[in-house]
């Protein structure tokens, strides 16, 4: 009767137990946001459907050598091979994950030799001990055992595979993260290569300005010598003139860093680079297809990167919470054990155990609670990131619409402004030659003429740029 009492009495103590156990894995209540991907309808006044992000990158540059050099950055390099290496390393971080809520089956092997002391109690008891009648224990006692052990958490609140989905969704935004780098690389090579056709045809401008200059120059110190004008007229000529000289030099320097600059973008030491500066005035800038706002979710790897994070710190909050919860886990093992390695093969070396685990956190709970708090802050700040990434790709489309439509008009406006200017520099000289205008108009018409067809370059670099930044913008260049 008492032994029932007792065994009554344990159930009741391990009952109690867990009454106490789960009532103490509450977690705290956390204070999350939801995201808001809200986007207007539209573009300002674009009615487009059509979006020309989904246009291969070759294909909208049309320009071999342009291709030629994205092709080999894409091949060479160093930012994208490193952010290759690290979604390497996130993937193996999966296959890790994959692993834990997994049995976990090992196998060991064992071999010691123990003697106790005479004098002292397993001593004692071990000298009483015979194996078999007439055959003492050994001494000392040999231990031998190969067993094999199997652990298993079950992850009944999927805590583990919840961290397994994180690791996975990590792992896409890391890919999403390169194609990223990849719109941004091909913008950038696209970018500095308009700029150094762009810088060609100023140091076109600035040799044919020179030449003109100069035969004016010279033309004045005829004059001169025949009294027609003073030292100050020379002067005047030939100042502008080492001006002009002067800005050359500036030309030629940016034209070697622009072209290191490519080199780098695409791993290789310095060789120069290959383009027809000749047409680049000449570069045709097509309509773009906006399309809608809300296709920028689909195709800004960008902002994909960031949803993925979001949704990973979303599991993150949820692999928090479940160490709140007592954890249930079974072990077992099966093996053979005895004091000699012969008796190993005797069925009756046969040794095993089976126990179950249910394990849950009571006291001191800081470390859990600390890293649920932050992962509902991080939750929260993916959100934040998330909306603000969006935000951003809409404005920076609005932005690069609204800079192509200005600089297409102002390259037209301007590109009269040249066409007037460079009649005007043939009238002024024709005048000046016959005596019906001063040398002062000459120069400044000279000087408008240089500006302007500087000024016509650089809004055509600028009307390029507003091409391919709508490009980058819109989600293209890295399909």
């Amino acid at each position: 009767m008492m032994k029932r009492n007792s065994q009554y009495s344990l159930i009741v103590l391990v009952f109690l137990q867990l009454v106490i156990l789960v009532s103490s894995c509450k977690a705290p209540a956390l204070s999350l946001r939801n995201e808001n991907v809200l986007l207007p309808a539209k573009y300002a006044d674009t009615s487009d459907t059509i979006n020309s992000s989904t246009i291969d990158w070759r294909s909208y540059f049309a320009d071999d050598n342009l291709t030629a050099l994205i092709d080999t950055a894409f091949k060479n390099n160093q930012d994208l091979n490193i952010i290759s290496l690290e979604i390497e390393i996130l993937n193996n971080e999966v296959m890790a994950k994959s692993g834990e809520y997994k049995p976990f089956v090992n196998i060991n092997a064992g071999a010691e030799e123990e003697k106790q002391g005479e004098f002292t109690r397993n001593g004692a008891v071990d000298e009483q001990l015979k194996i078999k009648d007439g055959k003492k224990f050994p001494s000392p006692l040999g231990n031998f055992i190969v067993q094999t052990n199997f652990n298993w958490e079950l992850d009944i609140w999927k805590k583990l595979r919840n961290a397994k989905k994180s690791a996975v969704l990590r792992y896409l935004a890391s890919i999403e993260g390169r194609n990223f780098a990849k719109t941004r690389l091909v913008a950038e090579i696209a970018s500095s290569y308009y700029e150094l056709m762009a810088l060609d045809n100023l140091a076109s401008i600035i040799d044919q300005n020179i030449v003109i200059q100069s035969n004016a120059l010279e033309v004045v110190r005829k004059q001169k010598e025949a009294a027609g004008v003073t030292q100050l007229a020379v002067n005047r000529f030939e100042a502008q003139l080492l001006n002009t000289q002067n800005r050359q030099y500036e030309i030629k320097q940016r034209i070697v860093e622009t072209e290191n600059k490519i080199n780098f973008l695409t791993g290789r030491y310095p060789v120069p680079v290959n383009r027809n500066s000749q047409i680049f005035t000449q570069l045709s800038v097509d309509a773009i297809l906006a399309g809608v706002p809300s296709q920028l979710l689909k195709n800004r790897p960008d902002i994909r990167q960031s949803e993925l994070l979001l949704s990973a710190a979303k599991l993150d909050v949820d692999v928090a919470r479940a160490r709140f919860y007592p954890s249930v886990g079974i072990r077992a093992g099966l093996g053979l054990n005895a004091f000699n390695p012969l008796y190993l093969i005797n069925p009756q070396s046969l040794a095993f155990n089976l126990a179950g685990d249910l394990v849950g956190p009571l006291v001191n709970k800081n470390a859990i609670k600390v890293a649920y708090a932050s992962a509902g802050a991080s939750q929260v700040q993916a959100v934040f990131t998330y909306e603000q990434t969006i935000l951003t790709a809409y404005l920076d489309v609005l932005n690069q619409l609204s800079k192509m439509e200005k600089f297409t008009k102002s390259f037209e406006t301007k590109s009269k402004e040249v066409e007037i200017l460079d009649q005007s520099v043939i009238i002024a000289n024709s005048l000046f030659n016959s005596a019906r205008a001063d040398y002062a108009e000459v120069l400044l018409t000279q000087k408008e003429a240089l500006e302007s067809r500087i000024d016509l370059v650089e809004t055509k670099m600028k009307q390029l740029d507003g091409k391919i930044n709508i490009y980058k913008a819109l989600g293209g260049g890295w399909q």
